[in-house]
């Protein structure tokens, strides 16, 4: 599923190819693939003739600023948003159409059909409509993502850290790939609960969360799957990771090979000897 990164990276390449553009129309090949309305003319006469304004993120949220309304989409698993020409032959899985003026196109293509598309009337707030932002934590580039805020809520919190860190009401746009790398960084093994953390692991793992975030976007995201930009590129931080996707291969840091394990039915890539659990001082380069 694209985390932060990648749906950053996809932001800010539709603000650069969209901004100020006005959609001139729109299909809907597969009705699923539409939240709300779920009625397509509805969808269809609705979007038509808005001005996109801006696009945001929160979280794995794209959120378009219409000159009326919001057009939201999220991603989840295999989603793609393409800027493409009219005239570039249909990818199979495409599933929603927004047309342009000069002949352009936005593609929403999604293999497991599992993404989703909304346009919220200007009467509307997104977060009356896409219920799943009101359950968000906090962004982790915010000031309100703190030591303390961290603290105060990992203390409470006796599951794995690795879990915690999936949880999206604690922050906001981590998944699998991210929460590994960040782990790894801060030294911190998967297993860990998060109550059992000490103040310097828990301020660690906060600046390794960021860095990690920071370099990954850096990188134009990760394409271990399904991720392209909207231009059809794939993201170059795969071959970057400390440990995600790495399993049998030695750890950039010390050579010990990286290994996986099954954490709550998600995969968990760690050192054995970076992340061991009582090793809480010595941090990676």
């Amino acid at each position: 599923m694209p985390e932060l990164p990648e749906v950053e990276t996809v932001c800010r390449g539709l603000n650069k190819a969209t901004s100020e553009l006005t959609i001139i129309g729109a299909e809907v090949l597969l009705s699923r693939s539409l939240a709300y309305p779920d009625v397509e003319i509805t969808f269809t006469e609705g979007i038509k003739s808005r001005k996109i304004i801006t696009w945001h993120r929160r979280g794995k949220y794209l959120l378009a600023q219409l000159s009326q309304g919001w057009l939201g989409v999220h991603l989840r698993m295999t989603g793609q948003l393409l800027w493409l020409n009219r005239d570039t032959p249909l990818q199979k899985h495409t599933r929603i159409r927004l047309f342009f003026p000069d002949h352009q196109e936005l593609r929403f293509v999604d293999t497991r059909t599992f993404g989703k598309m909304w346009f919220i009337p200007d009467d509307e707030a997104p977060e009356a409509i896409i219920t799943g932002l009101q359950k968000l934590g906090y962004e982790p580039f915010s000031a309100d993502f703190s030591e303390d805020y961290l603290r105060s809520k990992l203390s409470k919190s006796r599951r794995p850290i690795k879990t915690v860190l999936l949880d999206q009401s604690l922050v906001a746009g981590i998944g699998n790939i991210y929460a590994d790398e960040s782990l790894f960084k801060s030294n911190i093994h998967p297993q860990t609960l998060a109550c059992d953390l000490t103040f310097s692991q828990i301020s660690a793992l906060r600046t390794a969360i960021i860095e990690v975030l920071e370099s990954s976007i850096e990188a134009g995201g990760t394409s271990f799957s399904d991720f392209l930009q909207i231009t059809g590129v794939n993201g170059n931080y795969g071959g970057m990771a400390w440990v995600y996707g790495r399993k049998g291969e030695p750890c950039r840091s010390c050579g010990t090979l990286i290994d996986k394990m099954k954490l709550s039915g998600r995969s968990s890539h760690f050192c054995p000897q970076c992340q061991m659990s009582d090793n809480k001082e010595i941090l990676v380069k």
